[in-house]
């Protein structure tokens, strides 16, 4: 495989670099194709698009995703990447493990035509989730960010944006990703009696305040977490990782999804890209990597 693009998932992957995954999570926090242990030093990410350059005669010379670090050459198993549909560009491409994520949390949820959904967290999971929503058939989806920036993503996802305050409520379903107790609170406080939150925020080793008095049993409210290492349930039995993934990237033909690529950077850059991520002075939902070109 030869890299031509990959992306930092900002929240999880600067989260790893931090130092910030709990010992009892080292194992279930593994990428496919980690080198090294926690906390550091290791080798780390999971969205990479590349050319098959040597493998069996249906892959050569494909596109491909694979959940592989950022490397410009790498060998993996061919059963280890999956074909990047034509009508997706390979740019875009490497957004295929959050939508990827997007599906196994919308699986989990299963929202109806005619819910009232709110997605708190216009970070790359949430405008991910956001996106895919917009597609569903009449429903009221609204993206909820503290930054008042995040309208502008909103808008080139097709989806209402609204700060915290002003967010609407009597929700059906609310999806959470803004990794925040006060996200996490607020999320409570926008369900209808009987709702439901998914809480697609992993916290790492922060530990998370959570009002359950009030009415939170009165209303009978649900809480209930959405991880993608592992099929949603609800679709466990009839479809595989390959089958989600596949998915992720036949959603990727919508040009919407670009306004999640907020920057990019050369490789060779990396080292002093991943700090400036970390401490915030380098804003990004997801920030892509571009590679050397095969006679560089």
């Amino acid at each position: 495989m030869r890299t031509l693009c990959s992306g930092v998932s900002r929240g999880t992957e600067t989260l790893v670099f931090r130092g910030g995954v709990p010992v009892s999570q080292h194992s279930v926090m593994r990428a496919p194709f980690q080198e090294g242990d926690f906390p550091a030093p290791l080798k780390y990410g999971y969205l990479n698009v590349g050319v098959v350059e040597e493998g069996p005669s249906a892959l050569l010379g494909r596109t491909v995703f694979c959940l592989y670090p950022h490397q410009t050459h790498y060998v993996v198993p061919a059963s280890a990447v999956t074909p990047v549909p034509d009508s997706v560009p390979a740019p875009r491409a490497v957004l295929a493990g959050t939508v990827e994520t997007a599906v196994n949390a919308l699986w989990d949820a299963a929202p109806l035509v005619g819910d009232r959904i709110a997605v708190i967290g216009a970070g790359m999971v949430g405008c991910g989730v956001a996106a895919v929503l917009a597609r569903y058939p009449a429903v009221r989806v609204q993206l909820v960010d503290a930054d008042p920036a995040r309208a502008a993503t909103a808008r080139a996802l097709g989806v209402d944006f609204a700060l915290p305050q002003d967010a609407l409520g009597d929700c059906d379903l609310v999806v959470h990703a803004s990794a925040t107790e006060e996200g996490l609170a607020r999320s409570l406080e926008l369900l209808a009696p009987e709702g439901t939150v998914i809480e697609l925020s992993w916290y790492g080793d922060r530990q998370v305040s959570l009002p359950l008095g009030e009415a939170f049993h009165s209303r009978r409210l649900v809480v209930r977490s959405s991880q993608v290492g592992a099929v949603s349930p609800a679709r466990r039995a009839r479809r595989t990782f390959a089958d989600r993934l596949a998915l992720a990237l036949d959603l990727l033909a919508d040009p919407a999804f670009d306004a999640l690529i907020t920057g990019e950077s050369a490789f060779e850059e990396l080292p002093e890209v991943l700090p400036r991520l970390v401490s915030g002075d380098l804003p990004a939902l997801c920030h892509r990597i571009r590679y050397p070109p095969a006679d560089g």
